[in-house]
């Protein structure tokens, strides 16, 4: 197992207020892949592949659409709720492991898209990507480096997973998720975050080729490389133990219980480690922001897009405390207590 199993993966816990977050958007792609279709294609029972991972159905992005492309639309929605225009945003991070393409960045291509004038830039921290981006927003905005940061989080994982493996290939979807990060009072922002890393696991889950030490070939391609590998058991218990950890941490060094926070938004990778933590911490089922039944892991737009989708529902209110919680390949972990 991972080096993060036990006290490494402790890391540190900061606070970081006079920040909030003025808008949320989310997007995903029309076509819907349910568990009946993969039933027909890969002889994959339906029920049983619910009962294991909670996942009913997932979108994959059109054969014209890019990562980028999901990003732009969720961005757009963000803009368009929050009443803000192109030159009012003066910082861009997106957060993917499903870049366009190597260079440029995907960040740089969604500026292009939206028409923004300011820095761009990728952050690659696969699950907790988005948490990793909130949390480099909000250091911008309260340190004066930015006043109005959109924060991206996109994936197209359906083209990363290989579609005749019937472990990976339905539990991954596309989508994307994004917030604006400006200034707010001193009561709102990040009551405490932490982010880690622990490398020594970052085979669990990986894509071989397609860098620098593994290029793409023709044998390379026969052989799957090119798709990415899970370790399912490995990635399953450090999950559930990281999840459980790092809520555990934010809350204790906030002098706070589980009890104490108005809605928590893990990432959705599996419905199963959710509810095992829940049931550690002693969460109730209500509290919990829950979408993978429909759209299945996203990687680094989960996060966001479970969160508009609260906003959207009248869950979230001034003042709520909210938990946002994302790990995954790295390996990496991200978990912030905010206050709204």
């Amino acid at each position: 197992m991972p080096k993060a199993e036990g006290a490494a993966r402790r890391s540190t816990c900061r606070s970081l207020m006079g920040v909030r977050i003025l808008a949320t958007g989310a997007y995903v792609p029309d076509h819907v892949v349910t568990n009946d279709e993969l039933q027909r294609r890969m002889g994959l029972p339906a029920a049983a592949l619910y009962r294991h991972t909670g996942i009913r159905e997932r979108r994959h992005a059109a054969p014209d659409q890019a990562t980028s492309d999901l990003c732009v639309e969720a961005a757009r929605q963000c803009m368009q709720r929050a009443g803000v225009t192109a030159k009012d945003v003066d910082s861009l991070i997106v957060a993917t492991v499903t870049a366009d393409m190597s260079f440029p960045s995907t960040a740089c291509i969604v500026q292009d898209k939206l028409g923004l004038s300011c820095p761009a830039m990728d952050i690659s921290a696969a699950c907790a990507g988005f948490v990793y981006a909130l949390v480099t927003a909000s250091a911008h905005v309260a340190s004066g480096l930015s006043d109005l940061v959109l924060v991206v989080g996109g994936e197209t994982l359906s083209r990363y997973v290989n579609p005749n493996d019937m472990k990976t290939y339905p539990l991954f979807g596309d989508g994307a998720g994004a917030v604006l990060v400006g200034r707010g009072s001193p009561e709102q922002g990040l009551i405490r975050c932490t982010l880690g890393s622990d490398g020594s696991g970052g085979m669990f889950l990986h894509r071989k080729a397609g860098g620098s030490r593994v290029v793409l070939s023709p044998e390379v391609l026969l052989a799957g490389e090119q798709y990415l590998r899970m370790d399912g058991r490995a990635v399953f218990s450090w999950a559930v133990g990281t999840l459980c950890d790092t809520v555990k941490q934010v809350l204790d060094s906030a002098g706070l219980a589980p009890g104490d926070v108005d809605l928590y938004v893990p990432h959705q990778a599996n419905v199963r480690i959710i509810n095992a933590a829940l049931d550690v911490l002693g969460i109730p089922r209500g509290l919990v922001v829950t979408n993978i039944e429909r759209y299945g892991n996203t990687s680094a737009a989960s996060v966001p897009m479970a969160l508009n989708e609260a906003v959207q529902d009248d869950r979230v209110r001034p003042g709520d405390r909210i938990v946002m919680s994302g790990f995954g390949a790295g390996l990496t972990w991200g978990t912030a207590l905010w206050k709204w």
